[in-house]
């Protein structure tokens, strides 16, 4: 579900034997813990936020009594809640602190390239192109969809502090923040599922790049034919032209 901001430094004795056994090292056990993470609270928080956006739905009816009742639903969708939060502050300022620290490169930060590598995808999928571009560690698929994951992530857990604090936040701003918030978490929550539904899952599942699946978000490897054919800039950083 998540992408990591920050490439961060394998050891270089963890390079070498990968390089030598035909893969590389992509994601550190961090970055993998994270993704995990994300991926266990992501359907915890849909299971039980959906049935309360439609409650008189028949699945929501099942899935409340399969939870143990409305009030069981309700806790366990804050709870999960209260940790997908601290999780993401927890992301952005480890990121933060690597990238200050000069730990890590920049390597998920949009530039101007990523939108032209967008339009030359566009113009290659249409026949105006003979070769598709070549990507740097990241392409721009992975970085929109960070980013929009970010920001996604901060008005979710935002709005839903609202919707748990209504009196302590309307004590401080205007009331008509409480529905506001609820709309927008709402809506957010739909938007974050179908851009899983539609984008993340073809890329990670279906696509015939990786089908069955991509397993290097849980490996933390990727084989270096694959490196060279979707990422070939960060290739030729690790490997040279040759």
């Amino acid at each position: 579900m998540t992408t990591p901001l920050l490439s961060e430094r394998t050891s270089v004795r963890a390079t070498v034997a990968s390089a030598t056994s035909g893969y590389v090292v992509r994601f550190s056990v961090w970055q993998r813990v994270q993704h995990a993470m994300i991926l266990v609270l992501f359907v915890l928080l849909l299971a039980t936020g959906l049935p309360q956006k439609w409650p008189y739905a028949d699945w929501s009816g099942w899935t409340i009594d399969a939870l143990g009742g409305v009030w069981a639903a309700r806790w366990l969708h804050r709870v999960a809640g209260l940790v997908f939060t601290v999780l993401t502050v927890a992301h952005i300022a480890w990121a933060s602190w690597t990238l200050l620290t000069r730990r890590a490169k920049p390597s998920m930060l949009i530039t101007r390239k990523d939108f032209t590598d967008a339009v030359e995808t566009l113009q290659y999928y249409l026949g105006r192109r003979e070769k598709p571009p070549r990507y740097p560690r990241f392409d721009y698929k992975q970085k929109f969809e960070y980013w929009g994951l970010i920001f996604g992530s901060l008005i979710m857990a935002f709005t839903g502090l609202v919707l748990y604090y209504p009196i302590l936040f309307s004590s401080y701003l205007p009331a008509e923040l409480i529905p506001a918030a609820k709309v927008m978490h709402s809506n957010e929550a739909m938007l974050a599922l179908l851009i899983v539904i539609v984008w993340h899952i073809w890329g990670v599942l279906f696509s015939p790049e990786v089908f069955p699946l991509d397993t290097s978000i849980f490996t933390g490897r990727i084989s270096k034919e694959r490196l060279k054919h979707e990422h070939g800039i960060e290739y030729e950083e690790k490997f040279g032209k040759g």
